[in-house]
């Protein structure tokens, strides 16, 4: 949607107006998992990482399966669910973020588990409630979840669906039929943090699928510093960014616990290295 947001469906306020804002820019869309470094420290991070120049937020649900995702996120995962980190306390975690900020969208992506054992209607109610904007479930395909997306639609939470470079026309059409907010094109195959970011076929991929998809197309996967930023945002709507920046955070938690510092201290110095490293994407991005 690079020219102009004029064929959008409708779609969650505070996700329609962060790309009206933009006006053609690309967005930022850090992605953390939720309860990594820590359960108290998330919030927080959030808000840091919107200061550094972050348009959206994707928080991740940490599960014990994640298949979509490379060794840095499923470490992150298994770390915040041996702090007790799930479903319910990472809807905490919007609800407490949303005290202070009500502008910055956020947006979810898991699993459909953690959705099932919760029921759907109560997690959608729930995400209501905590000020939640979107929502990614991996593993619900777009031809299967039409109740769901019933559910958010009325709610007002945006579905959001990924693409793969092996989607065929098909997909991308049924992907259309029910996706709100943006797309998601996973810019690599293969899971997260994985393989060389060829941005030319990317560019390339996402003419085809701005042919049948009609609202922002965010691209993810195999973006780990400035130089590929800027070349993917030079044809997508958003670029999307998770694997180095929690493995930026990962590694400040390591020096601070070889230093013998306090978990709180180990959480802020976690904090300050992913906030100051979004904000060196953010100064390319413009």
């Amino acid at each position: 949607m690079k020219e102009g947001l004029s064929a959008m469906n409708a779609s969650n306020e505070r996700l329609l107006s962060t790309f009206e804002r933009l006006n053609g820019r690309t967005a930022l869309v850090p992605y953390i998992t939720a309860g990594d470094p820590s359960l108290d420290a998330t919030p927080a991070l959030m808000h840091a990482l919107v200061r550094a120049g972050a348009d959206i937020i994707e928080l991740g649900i940490p599960f014990s399966d994640p298949m979509a995702d490379g060794p840095v996120i499923q470490r992150a995962a298994e770390r915040a669910i041996a702090r007790g980190t799930g479903l319910r306390q990472v809807l905490d975690m919007v609800a407490e973020f949303r005290r202070e900020d009500q502008t910055t969208p956020v947006v979810f992506m898991g699993y459909a588990n953690n959705i099932e054992r919760m029921g759907q209607q109560a997690f959608v109610d729930a995400a209501l409630q905590v000020g939640l904007d979107g929502i990614l479930v991996v593993d619900y395909p777009p031809e299967e979840v039409a109740e769901f997306a019933a559910m958010l639609d009325k709610a007002r939470i945006d579905p959001i669906f990924l693409l793969a470079p092996t989607s065929t026309e098909a997909r991308m059409q049924a992907v259309a039929k029910v996706a709100r907010g943006y797309v998601y094109y996973v810019s690599l195959k293969g899971v997260t943090g994985a393989g060389h970011l060829d941005t030319e076929d990317v560019a390339r991929k996402l003419d085809i699928i701005r042919r049948h998809v009609k609202i922002p197309v965010g691209v993810g996967f195999g973006i780990r510093d400035p130089e590929s930023a800027k070349k993917v945002a030079s044809c997508a709507d958003a670029v999307v960014i998770g694997s180095k920046l929690i493995e930026t955070m990962e590694e400040a938690v390591k020096a601070a616990e070889a230093e013998g510092v306090s978990g709180k201290e180990a959480d802020a110095r976690a904090i300050e290295a992913a906030a100051t490293w979004l904000a060196g994407i953010r100064a390319v991005l413009g």
